[in-house]
């Protein structure tokens, strides 16, 4: 059985390796965000493992990472947003800037990072995921 940490570190590692740190901070924290949500399944790897939610984990390709420092970074961004660190951007979508679903019209973006735009659905806020507060820098991660 996989860890919640390996389940967490391997979708932050596919869907954002190479991104800012806070980016990967957001990646994080959409997962977070949906465990917390009534409406997604209620842990880590039952989320990222959800049909067509992740493209890493339904492309077909192997889910190994092979670049050791870039897995080592995402197992500390894993480590941190579970501990419960959060940017508290309320995301609970995300798509890198080269494609444009159309499910984007129907939410907010909230923020741009790297190649990822993340929104929140404020029509539906719901905390813990959705909240007003400031989102600081994760400066421990820097």
């Amino acid at each position: 059985m996989i860890s919640t940490l390996t389940c967490m570190a391997v979708a932050i590692y596919f869907e954002a390796r190479g991104e800012p740190i806070n980016g990967q901070m957001l990646v994080a924290e959409t997962i977070i965000n949906r465990v917390e949500d009534e409406r997604w399944p209620d842990t880590v790897c039952e989320v990222v493992k959800q049909p067509h939610q992740f493209s890493f984990y339904s492309d077909g390709k192997s889910d190994t990472p092979r670049d050791a420092e870039a897995y080592a970074i995402a197992l500390e961004v894993a480590a941190v947003a579970l501990s419960g660190d959060h940017l508290w951007s309320g995301a609970l979508y995300y798509h890198t800037t080269e494609v444009r679903p159309v499910w984007r019209h129907a939410l907010e973006p909230i923020q741009v990072v790297g190649s990822h735009i993340f929104y929140a659905n404020t029509a539906d806020c719901r905390l813990p995921t959705c909240s007003p507060r400031q989102m600081p820098r994760p400066e421990r991660l820097q």
